[in-house]
């Protein structure tokens, strides 16, 4: 946070398996919301994927080291809901966000920030982006088929 305030810059981070499942948090601040990792940086000067990589351990417990963690060159720019203004500097308005994928080989068991999150559950993509509460995250998790590919056969019905 700078000043007290935090910065209007953030990342957005999908987690998702090849098979096209996607992680998604119930926000304690705001019970009924459903999003994917995101927060602010620290600092105006914390690296972009930096950010990302903490923020994923500070939700989840993950570390992102561990996985493949992309940009996918991705920037929204959006309005600030009223209920969450007053955290940003008098005037900020609108928040720029940069989107990443982080690319686990099967749903894993995470550690949720009690203060962030309430609980998590993973989800086909398509029913993960009818959930998401945030337009962005949603068109986010709604590009997984296209930036995956085609996926693995299905036998008896789970993803190879």
């Amino acid at each position: 946070m700078s000043g007290g305030y935090k910065i209007p810059r953030s990342v957005l981070v999908v987690i998702y398996t090849r098979a096209l499942m996607v992680l998604l948090m119930e926000r304690a601040s705001a019970p009924g919301f459903w999003q994917s990792v995101t927060g602010s940086l620290d600092d105006p000067g914390e690296p972009l994927r930096e950010a990302a990589a903490r923020e994923v351990l500070e939700e989840t417990g993950l570390d992102a080291s561990r996985y493949e963690l992309s940009d996918w060159d991705t920037e929204n720019r959006w309005p600030l809901m009223a209920r969450w203004r007053n955290r940003y500097a008098p005037g900020v308005t609108h928040n720029t966000e940069h989107v990443f994928g982080l690319r686990l080989p099967e749903p894993q068991a995470v550690t949720l920030s009690a203060r962030e999150h309430l609980q998590y559950e993973w989800l086909p993509w398509d029913q993960a982006a009818a959930k998401c509460f945030s337009w962005s995250n949603r068109e986010a998790i709604l590009q997984l088929p296209q930036r995956e590919g085609p996926r693995p056969a299905r036998r008896d019905g789970h993803w190879m």
